[in-house]
């Protein structure tokens, strides 16, 4: 069992910002230096990128219950786009909005402490991992107080190949991967019961969500695929828990489809509407 704390997992905070907001929105900072609106000032790329991402936020901060800031978006520019990086995470974390860092992590040993140091020291409370390599690819993360979205099925259209391959024992790669999520979460199980070990299953693969739902029935699904990708609300029903639990045990990313919208705010506002139809 973890040793006890004076911090709430993660994933309660998730859920309260989920009951706070209304629905569970996580709005996705994916920031493109070719697609910036003119509003996103400064002298270089990465200050721009930093305005952007202080400007979406300030237009979705009263229905995101989460932000999820892509480290590829801000790591491509070097040191200075890592610094805008810190600058969006301290800027979302000042408004009480928790961030997952989406680096999707995957090395074991000392090498993911350092990673698992890196994202606290970032002030991600979760992030998202690879678990290729195994257990150890996850626990140093949890060990560091960190919430976890393990990649069980991922949203991009070749993710079958590896995801979907069947094994000789039965079930396919996912099964085994979604089962090892759930048995590293049994320890971390916050007050809403659910884990602080979740799990990114793509809106997009909804049709195998409700035998993943059964194997995970704790875990909180991170979702990717609405909108821009061509998943809707009405897709997520497989994914929801059938308790009370905020959000019903998903939450869901869009990035594209808010914040280059030409008002992100509305754009955000529609999509908490949208899912809160369906999470009832």
């Amino acid at each position: 069992m973890p040793a006890a704390s004076q911090e709430p997992l993660f994933i309660d905070r998730v859920l309260a910002r989920i009951a706070h907001v209304g629905a569970p929105v996580c709005v996705g900072l994916d920031p493109v230096v070719d697609r910036l609106p003119d509003w996103a000032r400064g002298a270089s790329d990465a200050e721009r990128v930093s305005a952007f991402c202080r400007g979406v936020i300030d237009r979705t901060i009263e229905v995101a219950a989460a932000y999820k800031p892509q480290s590829a978006c801000f790591e491509r520019l070097g040191s200075v786009g890592f610094r805008a990086l810190e600058e969006t995470v301290a800027y979302a974390g000042s408004a009480g909005v928790p961030v997952v860092y989406d680096a999707k992590r995957g090395d074991i040993g000392s090498t993911a402490q350092h990673y698992a140091a890196a994202a606290v020291s970032l002030g991600a409370g979760a992030i998202t991992i690879n678990a290729y390599m195994g257990p150890s690819t996850i626990e140093p993360y949890i060990e560091a107080g960190l919430g976890v979205f393990v990649l069980v099925r991922t949203s991009n259209v070749d993710s079958g190949v590896v995801q979907s391959h069947e094994l000789n024992g039965g079930g396919v790669v996912a099964d085994t991967v979604a089962t090892l999520t759930r048995e590293l979460g049994e320890d971390y199980i916050g007050s809403h019961g659910s884990s602080d070990v979740g799990a990114v299953v793509g809106l997009t693969k909804a049709r195998e969500a409700s035998h993943l739902r059964a194997i995970m029935p704790r875990q909180v699904f991170l979702v990717p695929g609405y909108g821009a990708q061509g998943g809707s609300a009405a897709d997520l029903q497989p994914l929801l828990t059938h308790d009370s639990t905020p959000g019903r045990g998903v939450l869901v990313n869009a990035s594209r489809s808010v914040i280059y919208a030409e008002d992100a705010g509305e754009a955000a506002r529609r999509m908490r509407d949208d899912l809160a139809a369906v999470i009832v």
